[in-house]
């Protein structure tokens, strides 16, 4: 797959939760593969910028399949981790506000409040049960993507959309976006 099968919002798919994978087939196995060759296009596409996670919502598949980068500082590193039927268990230490950014809101990044610290599990690509304990950032992204399983995307987290919004420059900085100047689709919102 390549970066342009990443559906982006207004598409209605990114509002609906995902089924719960019963069996890890062929078909399991081929949507994993799928999402780390369109997640690794989108990147290849970005030189500021890693595909760090994808969940199977994004190219179009209702299931419950989260990809997560097993190294964020190297991009050369192309290995993804795979959490399948992932759950927050427990969510722990303070919650802090920092930028995210979404393959499925193109070119719009905005500062997102969450948990620093989270119980997950789910199942690997096998089906072997994982529960792991993470904090920083692996933890924000982990939170992103269980979201998107569950039909939400990481605008619907904003509350003051006049001053939410940020976008990179040529050389790889967030800038602020004036909502009413500057050009923020506001069909991103599912109001």
């Amino acid at each position: 797959m390549k970066k342009e099968d990443i559906i982006t919002l207004p598409n209605p798919h990114l509002r609906q939760k995902s089924s719960r994978i019963r069996k890890i087939d062929a078909s399991v196995q081929k949507t994993i593969k799928d999402m780390v060759s369109a997640a690794l296009d989108w990147e290849d596409s970005r030189p500021h910028e890693i595909s760090a996670a994808l969940a199977a919502v994004q190219i179009d598949k209702l299931e419950r399949v989260v990809i997560v980068r097993s190294d964020f500082e190297n991009k050369e590193s192309r290995e993804f981790t795979v959490l399948i039927n992932p759950e927050i268990v427990k969510r722990e230490g303070k919650i802090e506000e920092d930028f995210e950014g979404c393959l499925s809101v193109k070119d719009v990044y905005g500062k997102v409040p969450r948990h620093t610290k989270i119980r997950v599990k789910a199942l690997d690509e096998n089906g072997d049960p994982i529960r792991i304990k993470v904090e920083g950032f692996l933890a924000r992204v982990i939170q992103h993507e269980i979201d998107h399983t569950n039909g939400i995307v990481f605008v619907d987290h904003l509350v003051d959309r006049r001053d939410a919004f940020f976008r990179l420059d040529e050389q790889g900085e967030l800038q602020h976006l004036d909502y009413d100047e500057d050009v923020v689709p506001r069909n991103i919102f599912d109001d």
